[in-house]
């Protein structure tokens, strides 16, 4: 683990990735209720919020836009990534190498590890070089860790989502992008199994402003150092509306309610 605070990945020691991998990952699908988020240019102007950290993306991607905004925006690259497509068992592509991520400008990597997925030990074993790699260039690593797979029951099991916080601390990962557990008690417990390692909220689907924000709270309130959101702000029509409220919980400690007043 090195210390990131003062990376560019991370405000006050806080952490709000604004996650534009889903046209990869889940396909034109996710753009149908808001038509223009299939922009990335709408994406990327989203993640000059002051709110935001990082923007992360796909290389193509970041290819295409990122040298644009380079100024006003700071760039994670998603190494890996696999469409929707894919009907086999839960796994990766390796799309994107660290020497490649840091000559586009990328300030941290990111990276899915499916634990207990068939295919775990191959994942892990290039996330191993991804990280090793990383060290190289003093980049950040994120990890979306995400168990899943024929032999899950449960991805969401506040044990299973636990057991990815700890995988993120034990493999080298400086933060852990993990879905929430379903509670603050739950979340404080993913917090302690991650030790070092920063533990932020995956955003998840679209959901109301409020349910959205109160897990944010809690996640905060836990020990959690932000989030990795993606639908939950871009698949809004007035994306800075949602990241003003999200800047006040995040950074400013503020209630829910008082985050929803703030972004009126």
């Amino acid at each position: 683990m090195v210390p990131i605070d003062d990376a560019p990945l991370c405000r006050d020691g806080k952490v709000l990735i604004l996650a534009y991998d889903h046209g990869l990952e889940h396909g034109p699908v996710d753009f149908e209720g808001v038509p223009e988020s299939a922009d990335p240019e709408r994406t990327f102007e989203a993640a000059t919020h002051p709110a935001v950290t990082s923007v992360a993306v796909q290389k193509g991607i970041a290819e295409a836009y990122y040298p644009s905004y380079e100024d006003d925006v700071d760039l994670l690259a998603k190494l890996n990534g696999t469409s929707n497509l894919w009907m086999g068992e839960p796994d990766s592509a390796v799309n994107c190498s660290v020497e490649y991520a840091a000559e586009l400008g990328a300030s941290s990597v990111g990276f899915t590890l499916y634990g207990g997925s068939n295919n775990e030990i191959e994942m892990a074993e290039e996330f191993r070089e991804v990280q090793e790699a990383a060290r190289e260039h003093d980049l950040p690593v994120v990890m979306w860790s995400y168990p899943r797979g024929q032999g899950l029951k449960n991805d969401t099991d506040p044990s299973t989502i636990a057991y990815a916080a700890r995988l993120a601390l034990e493999l080298g990962a400086d933060v852990a992008k993990v879905k929430y557990p379903g509670s603050r008690s739950a979340m404080e417990e993913s917090v302690r199994m991650a030790g070092p390692t920063k533990v932020v909220m995956s955003g998840g689907s679209k959901t109301s402003d409020r349910a959205f924000l109160e897990s944010v709270k809690r996640t905060i309130d836990a020990g959690g150092k932000g989030l990795a959101v993606g639908r939950n702000v871009w698949q809004r029509e007035n994306p800075e509306r949602i990241l003003d409220a999200l800047e006040a919980v995040i950074f400013e400690a503020a209630t829910v309610d008082e985050a929803l007043a703030a972004a009126e």
